[in-house]
Order: structure tokens, then C-alpha cells, then sequence
């Protein structure tokens, strides 16, 4: 019923349990087998009525309609083997992927290969076979996904991290290892904590292959997303501002917000972050965050790790790596925004409110309203969680560009209630 992750060295295995449906296919395929060896017992004995008195009559006739029979039988069991296949796969649920396609990449094939276990069915977990950890959505990208897999096993990884980001954006995630070296930059310059957090970045260590600018400057003219204006700025703007000093009433500052954290807050997560501003304010506040973020149209893992912050590279598609109630702040701004059924949305709440502590604090950062419906259903999904509100700000700011159009954005403290 399901699937059970274990990490085995350096691998990760996914393992399919005997299940009630399996034990279904078993039943089918047993019931097959026996049918078909009726059918091949009736076969080799049954003769024409008009041949009962003279069975050698014509030899050569019966001979040739036991073979008609006899192909009939190969073929009625190539056909009920490939339906039992069809029908495991469906069953199964996550094995969808056909390694039998042509110009499939060799090492595709070797990864995803089901092994069984040497000693048979685990009597602990039911566990029969190890299945490889991989997307279900990888199926519908199977191409691109075989040229992420093709490269020369022990040799260098393709400069390839663009397709690998566009793969998991298309819902391929976790995508499959590979047997090969990823390209190295020399990271010169590095300092330690804390001067690192406020140092500014060298273009040379970080990797622009398959992005628009290649340098920092050209970035920081740009409006990257809502709240990545001049982010890589470190040096002037507002960025060396942001958290300390609030520019409108939905701008909280930090300390405050730190007040409001009952029995302390230490552990944080941050969802879209940027360049990581956020987790640098909290780190010299000695509290470690991980920024979730993605490398779209700049290098913001590279930069956020080279301040000495922790970058997680996960959609927001994909289940959160982390075990329940772990963490006593979550921060989430405009990249919260999922596109999409509102259904989509509500997926990733409940799943920000399980590694959420109670007593923990979800701090909704100038949410963009792009209208007064969207407004209402976002209340009405926070509404839903029974948190209570510690900041409540809806108000209209100009936007960062420079469009001069006063925009609504909403902002929150929310604490997560115990529940029973």
C-alpha cells in the first residue's frame, strides 16, 4: 500500500510491498495457467466425430489442426501475459514508465531496473523487490529525461542544470542519479560567518551557463520576480534594509516578529527567498534558516550558499523533506503564489501547517492580492487552519518597479493552534 524510501549508502531505494492487489494478480495469473493447460489437453485429444472409427485416417490433417490449436494457445497466453503486465502497472500505480521505448538512455534503464531482494520477501515490512526513487511525472517528459540520462558513466556531468530545473518544473521530481562528476567552479574569496552574510558576491563563482545575464550588475537591473528587485545588491538599496527598517505598514520587522514566537524561535524555513536576505537577518539573530528556492533566471543557490546559508533546490510541487512539526517559523512571501486550481494551494498549506510546530509562527510576508476574490479565498483558506492572528495587515503599496500603480498586498503573523 504504497511505497517505503531507505537510504542504502550512498542510494535510495524504493520499495513496493505485497499488497492485496498483488495477491489479486497472482490469483489471475495462477487461474491462466490453468486454463491454458486445459486448453492444450483438449487439443492434443480431441479428434473430428466423422474420423472416431479410423483415427489414422488422415494423419496429416489431424496433425496440422493440433498445431492450428496448439498456436492459438501461444497466442491466447502472449495476450493474457501482456493484459497481467498492463495490469500490475496500473496497480502499482508509480511504474508507468516504459523501459522498452526506443532511444531510451542505457543508464535511464539500468536506474529505474527492479532488483529483488537476495534473501525474498522481508517478513518484517512485506517488502519483496527495491524500485528506484523517480518522479511519476518523469513519464510524461520521457525524452527529456533520457537526455538527462545520457552521459559517459565516471566521466564529466553535461553542463546540464538548466534541463535538470526545467525537468523538475514539468513535476519530474525527484529526478534519477547519475554515475557521472558534476562540473566544478573554484570558489575563491569565501569568507566565514558572519562576514560572509554582507560580503559581495564574485561573478566568477558562481555558474551562468543557460541564464540571461552573466554578471550581478546586469541582474540587479532587473525585477526578477516581486520580491527580487536588486536582491544581489548587498552593498546599497533596500535590500541592507529589509527586515530592519519598514518602508509601509505591511513591512514587519523582525524583532517584533521574534517577540511573538512562543518558547523561542531557532529553526526556520523560508519559501522563495531570494538571495537569502531573510535567512542572513535571522542568522545573526542565531537562528538557522533553510531557503527554498530555485535557480529561475539567476543563480540564487550558488549566491545564497555563498553568503554561508543553507539553500534547499525543491519546487514547491514536491512534498517538503521534512519530518512533522520541526520548525518554529515559517516565512513565505509572494512565491507562495501557486498558479493554478485553488486546490494546488491548499496542498501546499497543509503541508507548511504539518512541519509547523504548534505554538510555531507562519509569517506571511506582502502577499500580492492581484484582486479582492483572490484576497477573500486566501483568508478564507487561512481561515480553515484555525491559526490565530497575531498581525493582520491589508494595505496598498507602489510597486518595486517602478510602475507607479499602487498594489494590494497582504501581510500576516500567524500562530499554529495545538491541536487534539
Amino acid at each position: 500500500m504504497g511505497s517505503v524510501s531507505l537510504k542504502i549508502g550512498d542510494g535510495t531505494a524504493r520499495f513496493k510491498r505485497a499488497t492485496l492487489c498483488s495477491s489479486a494478480v497472482n490469483i489471475l495469473m495462477l487461474f491462466s495457467v490453468i486454463t491454458t493447460n486445459l486448453f492444450a489437453l483438449y487439443a492434443f485429444t480431441f479428434s473430428p466425430k466423422q474420423h472416431l472409427d479410423n483415427p489414422f485416417h488422415h494423419p496429416h490433417r489431424n496433425i496440422s489442426l493440433i498445431s492450428q490449436h496448439v498456436s492459438l494457445i501461444i497466442k491466447e497466453i502472449d495476450s493474457s501475459q501482456r493484459k497481467l503486465a498492463q495490469m500490475e502497472k496500473e496497480l502499482l500505480g508509480y511504474d508507468t514508465l516504459d523501459l522498452s521505448r526506443p532511444n531510451l538512455a542505457a543508464e535511464l534503464k539500468l536506474f529505474l531496473q527492479h532488483h529483488q531482494l537476495p534473501l525474498g520477501k522481508d517478513s518484517r515490512t512485506g517488502i519483496t523487490e527495491m524500485v528506484a526513487s523517480v518522479g511519476h511525472s518523469c513519464e510524461k517528459s520521457a525524452d527529456l529525461l533520457s537526455q538527462y540520462m545520457s552521459y559517459k558513466v565516471s566521466g564529466p556531468c553535461p553542463d546540464d542544470w538548466s534541463l535538470a530545473q526545467k525537468l523538475i518544473l514539468k513535476g519530474c521530481e525527484p529526478l534519477p542519479r547519475r554515475r557521472c562528476f558534476a562540473k566544478t567552479v573554484p570558489k575563491p574569496g569565501l569568507t566565514s560567518l558572519p562576514v560572509s552574510l554582507w560580503k559581495p558576491v564574485s561573478d566568477k563563482i558562481v555558474t551562468w551557463s543557460g541564464l540571461g545575464c552573466k554578471n550581478f550588475n546586469c541582474l540587479n537591473s532587473k525585477k526578477l520576480s516581486r520580491d527580487c528587485v536588486g536582491c544581489f545588491n548587498l552593498t546599497n538599496g533596500y535590500e541592507t534594509q529589509k527586515y530592519v527598517k519598514a518602508r509601509s505598514k505591511n513591512d514587519f520587522v523582525m524583532d517584533d516578529v521574534l517577540a511573538l514566537g512562543s518558547g523561542g524561535i531557532r529553526i526556520g524555513f523560508d519559501i522563495g527567498g531570494g538571495s537569502g536576505t531573510f535567512a542572513a537577518r535571522m542568522a545573526e539573530r542565531n537562528v538557522t534558516v533553510i531557503t527554498n528556492t530555485l535557480n529561475v533566471d539567476a543563480p540564487h543557490s550558488e549566491f545564497i550558499a555563498a553568503r554561508g546559508l543553507f539553500p534547499l533546490f525543491l519546487s514547491l510541487d514536491h512534498r517538503f523533506p521534512f519530518y512533522d512539526n520541526v520548525f518554529d517559523l515559517v516565512h513565505a512571501t509572494s512565491g507562495l503564489d501557486v498558479e493554478g486550481k485553488p486546490e494546488k494551494l491548499e496542498f501546499l498549506m497543509f503541508d507548511l501547517d504539518r512541519i509547523l510546530r504548534a505554538g510555531g509562527l507562519f509569517w506571511l510576508d506582502n502577499f500580492y492580492c492581484s484582486d479582492d476574490e483572490k484576497k477573500r479565498a486566501l483568508t478564507r483558506l487561512i481561515e480553515r487552519f484555525g491559526y490565530k492572528k497575531l498581525k493582520w495587515v491589508v494595505g496598498e503599496k507602489t510597486d518595486a518597479a517602478g510602475s507607479g500603480k499602487p498594489q494590494v498586498y497582504l501581510s500576516a503573523v500567524l500562530q499554529k493552534p495545538v491541536r487534539i
